[in-house]
């Protein structure tokens, strides 16, 4: 499969806007070093606040469309993705502990934007 290819993935019935992709992961790319946001959060910063699960498809791909601090979006009880291992061991790399094996303490590091 191509890479244009993978870019023009249908996303819940509908065909992913690159320009939204790169929105999203613009967003994603202002978090700072040693700080989380939520799918939620991301959404709302875009001016869609109902589309956290397409920020989370968004970020699935990503890495399609170049290098992104992916790992520092966590759900909106700080629970980390379920089948990334290496991404608590990216947060841990930049001061981020983790509240359980799971999830990280968003009262203590979650992106005041």
């Amino acid at each position: 499969i191509s890479v244009a290819c993978l870019r023009n993935r249908i996303c819940e019935g509908k065909f992913m806007d690159e320009r939204l992709a790169y929105e999203i992961l613009s967003a994603v790319g202002e978090i700072p070093e040693g700080k989380v946001a939520t799918y939620g959060q991301i959404a709302r910063l875009i001016g869609r606040e109902k589309n956290a699960r397409l920020v989370g498809k968004v970020l699935s791909l990503s890495q399609y469309y170049g290098a992104y601090p992916c790992h520092r979006v966590v759900n909106h009880t700080g629970r980390l993705a379920p089948h990334w291992p290496q991404q608590a061991d990216l947060l841990r790399a930049e001061g981020v502990s983790m509240k359980d094996a799971t999830h990280v303490d968003l009262k203590k590091y979650q992106w005041d934007c």
